[in-house]
């Protein structure tokens, strides 16, 4: 089965803990069912995803995110197909975006529209580089 890849940025709407775990604790339950795995980039000014996974199951998942009203401004970043999984052991890991990503003000200047696919995934390399001292937490 050919295995896609999608990543994509949101702004977060109402974003506090609750509203987090509300999100990972969904995206885990119906990733597992579907055989989608990721990973989560968040703080409060943004989300950025990456999803894994059989082409329609991503797509479906990327629709019901895009309906989803605890994101605006969602925009499509990457989509295509991929030899591996850069997160297949996790449903969805979760990365609270520390000082490595770009900073507060570079996102309000709209960093993310002058980011290639390149940069975008370099975040997800990076992390996926760093999941050993992740731990399990995020799957």
């Amino acid at each position: 089965m050919d295995t896609y890849q999608l990543i994509y940025s949101s702004r977060p709407f109402g974003y506090d803990q609750a509203t987090l775990d509300g999100i990972l604790l969904d995206a885990r339950r119906c990733n597992a069912r579907d055989d989608i795995t990721g990973a989560l980039v968040c703080r409060q000014d943004v989300f950025i995803q990456m999803l894994e996974g059989p082409r329609d199951a991503v797509q479906h998942t990327f629709d019901r995110i895009r309906r989803d009203d605890r994101h605006v401004e969602v925009s499509l970043r990457h989509f295509s197909d991929c030899s591996a999984r850069m997160f297949g052991a996790w449903a969805m890991l979760h990365d609270p975006a520390q000082s490595w990503l770009w900073s507060r003000s570079e996102i309000a200047q709209g960093v993310l529209d002058q980011t290639g696919v390149a940069g975008f995934m370099k975040v997800f390399e990076m992390l996926s580089d760093n999941m050993a001292t992740i731990g399990a937490e995020g799957r």
